[in-house]
């Protein structure tokens, strides 16, 4: 009776705490949101921005702010806001999907080598694709041309992930083990080929390259958006129902088996949304580090390891702490522009040698 009595009141406490911690990031994000939209070159009153924001829902003209407010706002930093948002999220979630696949704390979207085919396939294009390029911009609407390389950025992350899957794959089973060495394999074998490249490339070449692999949101336009909305939605259809799913794996694949789940279907859902989603937010953005590493581990230690809280929250939580890096790549050396992956990095290493130190610590006493 007394056991009847603990455990009665446990399940509500802890859907209470899922649901105040997603709370909790959903109110991180909207203090991101209206950093990102008042904080840069030209600093606007977060008022004001709620002002605009109103009147553009409304269809009223905002009362007490200028035009040059409206077009900062709206034209510039709302793009680039929405999408910090859909990067950062879908890179975190991935993260916390192949952490949870892989149940290994230190997994990532570049582990598996999509990263890397991203990268492949993007200096192919930078190297390779000036006279397509050229053509494409003389037949096709600006905004059509320009997205060329992200194209190909995606077109090279789902190439990876399919021969991921062809490789760890036989007699319908996939190997978790096999998988993360052919990624490791896959990603060496991208990174020669990069290297190629880049040795190819004249100099403008190697410098548009370099900053594609630093990553960053200042080329965010509209259709970036939407060209990235579909495969967001398409991560969230597949990863957010795996909850349970990867709680049950986390005992180990027997044990998961036993408790109904088919632990195959898994695996292949997770490699396909992880390649939707880390690969558009690739294209579109670049290489950005540490947000899929960092902030599942950052959630775990908030509101615990179970994954139907972890996946939403890490979604939310990387998509504010991409927008608060990006506030300060923007603002630090303004009017230049830092990279996005040197701020990301410059945040999420020493929060991650700090959790190794007080692992090793609790390993070694």
């Amino acid at each position: 009776m007394g056991q009847t009595t603990l455990a009665v009141p446990a399940a509500p406490r802890r859907v209470s705490a899922g649901i105040i911690g997603l709370a909790a990031c959903a109110g991180l994000v909207l203090a991101a949101v209206f950093a990102s939209l008042a904080i840069g070159p030209v600093v606007i009153p977060v008022d004001h921005v709620a002002r605009i924001l109103a009147g553009t829902v409304t269809g009223q003209v905002a009362t007490g702010v200028s035009l040059r407010e409206s077009v900062i706002v709206l034209d510039i930093r709302l793009p680039r806001t929405v999408l910090g948002l859909m990067v950062g999220g879908a890179i975190a979630m991935a993260g916390a999907v192949m952490q949870g696949i892989f149940r290994n704390p230190l997994a990532d979207p570049a582990l598996i080598g999509i990263s890397a085919g991203a990268g492949l396939a993007a200096v192919i294009w930078i190297v390779l694709g000036a006279g397509l390029a050229a053509g494409l911009a003389a037949a096709l609407p600006a905004a059509v041309a320009a997205l060329g390389l992200p194209v190909m950025a995606f077109v090279g992350a789902l190439a990876a992930a399919m021969a991921l899957h062809l490789i760890a794959t036989q007699d319908g089973r996939t190997s978790v083990a096999t998988l993360l060495f052919a990624g490791i394999a896959i990603g060496a074998l991208a990174s020669a080929g990069t290297g190629v490249m880049v040795f190819l490339a004249s100099d403008q070449q190697l410098r548009d390259f370099t900053f594609w692999t630093f990553g960053s949101l200042g080329g965010a336009t509209w259709t970036k958006v939407w060209a990235m909305l579909p495969f967001l939605a398409l991560m969230g259809a597949i990863c957010g129902p795996l909850g349970r799913a990867l709680d049950a794996l986390a005992l180990g694949e027997a044990a998961a088996f036993h408790v109904g789940i088919d632990v195959e279907t898994t695996k292949r859902l997770a490699i396909a949304g992880v390649a939707a989603g880390a690969g558009a937010a690739v294209a579109v953005a670049g290489v950005i580090g540490f947000i899929g590493l960092v902030v599942p581990h950052l959630v775990r230690m908030t509101l615990g390891p179970g994954h139907r809280v972890l996946i939403p929250a890490s979604a939310l939580l990387g998509g504010a702490l991409l927008l608060g890096a990006d506030v300060v790549a923007r603002t630090v050396v303004s009017p230049a522009e830092l990279p996005l992956g040197v701020v990301t990095a410059a945040i999420g290493a020493p929060f991650f040698i700090g959790l190794l130190v007080r692992r090793r610590a609790a390993l070694f006493g």
